[in-house]
């Protein structure tokens, strides 16, 4: 996208651009670009930096510590970050998904407990929704809150629970009550991970990394305090935030940057032999995949426009969801086709190991195996693509 730049603007471009050159480490830097899961320590650096310059919630209301950008200066903020490999926020799940619950529908004791130690990263988050056998229909979830004296007595599993190994906290949805739809009986809590009676198993994903674990609950207390809005009313919290994730998981910046890279190796003249640019094939792709990114772009823009208008993004969150997923796809299945037989799954590198071991082919071909793996999730989760196409259906063409 081609932006006409105000004054104003350039200038908060070079603040972002010195801002990163300053504070970025080169290592993290190093590894986002070469595509390897980042540590706990190389994510809460940056975001540290962020939080210490008043960047770290853009997506907040200035009164609780966001930054009151304009869309233009939120889009020269993404795009930045991409274009130096600074790690995006992902992984942020106290700042892109409970921080807005919290605002929204918080009471005034959660809000000044909460807010300040997700802006400071003295709390890090993890999400327990999905459970085995309910994924993409959380109406389904089986995890039971049993009312006790002062609060709720927690049993259950929650799965696929990303960083829950490094979380001190977790937003969660239980079953409050049975004997009703499903939708009516849910309540949104927030526990404690340290709390008695919680226990925490990786699981291994196909790229070999972990970063998801099963999360069992075994007569888990949680104080009436930790309620979220009215119990039975989780629903309509829940879904509320999943508006903002996802709206989050277009990824368009990010996108972008890999787009642009993949143009790059394409011009390579690769061991002497040809370029990707006389495929013709390939290029097709390339250029396919270019032109529904920009149309995602410009749609993203148009929801950050109405976010800050106060517009809920509604079924656009599920649309962008839907096309940024599928494009992080597209482009790891460029990027393992461009490496071709150098795509080995077990390569690694000194970033990673401290080992400096020989490596076979670019080193842009090094992780292109695992980030196809790891990015067959991005269409299950937050939602699964024939889920979301349901509610659009329903939502968008009933009568």
């Amino acid at each position: 996208m081609n932006l006409n730049f105000k004054i104003e603007d350039l200038a908060f471009q070079k603040q972002v651009r010195d801002f990163i050159k300053n504070n970025l480490s080169h290592i993290t830097q190093k590894k986002t670009e070469e595509g390897y899961h980042l540590s706990k320590e190389d994510m809460v650096n940056w975001y540290n930096k962020l939080s210490e310059q008043g960047w770290i919630a853009p997506n907040w209301p200035k009164k609780y510590g966001g930054t009151d950008w304009t869309v233009t200066q939120r889009y020269i903020f993404n795009k930045e970050c991409a274009d130096a490999y600074a790690p995006d926020g992902e992984y942020t799940f106290g700042v892109t998904m409970v921080g807005p619950v919290i605002i929204k529908y918080g009471t005034l004791e959660q809000k000044e407990y909460y807010l300040p130690k997700i802006l400071s990263n003295s709390h890090w988050w993890c999400q327990g929704y999905s459970e085995p056998g309910s994924g993409s229909d959380l109406a389904s979830l089986s995890t039971k809150a049993e009312k006790v004296q002062g609060g709720y007595k927690i049993n259950g599993t929650k799965t696929w629970t990303t960083m829950a190994h490094f979380a001190d906290m977790m937003f969660i949805l239980v079953k409050t009550k049975s004997d009703c739809k499903p939708q009516e009986g849910i309540s949104f809590m927030l526990l404690d991970m340290k709390t008695n009676g919680v226990s925490v198993k990786p699981i291994i994903t196909l790229d070999g990394c972990h970063y998801i674990n099963m999360v069992y609950l075994e007569d888990v207390f949680i104080p009436n305090k930790n309620l979220i809005y009215e119990e039975n009313k989780g629903w309509t919290v829940a879904k509320y935030l999943l508006e903002y994730e996802r709206t989050n998981n277009a990824q368009v910046a990010s996108s972008k940057k890999a787009l642009s890279k993949i143009k790059k190796i394409a011009k390579l003249n690769i061991n002497g032999l040809y370029s990707l640019n006389s495929d013709r094939n390939f290029m097709d792709k390339i250029t396919n995949c270019d032109r529904r990114l920009q149309a995602l772009e410009y749609d993203l823009l148009r929801v950050i426009s109405n976010e800050i208008k106060g517009i809920s993004p509604a079924t656009d969150a599920n649309m962008l969801k839907i096309r940024g997923s599928e494009i992080q796809q597209e482009l790891t299945e460029l990027i393992l086709e461009a490496s071709g037989y150098y795509a080995f799954s077990n390569q690694q590198n000194s970033i990673t190991t401290g080992i400096n071991e020989p490596m076979i082919g670019p080193s842009w071909t090094t992780t292109s195996a695992q980030k196809y793996f790891d990015t067959r999730k991005t269409t299950i989760y937050a939602g699964s693509t024939e889920i979301q196409k349901n509610i659009l259906a329903k939502m968008l063409l009933e009568l």
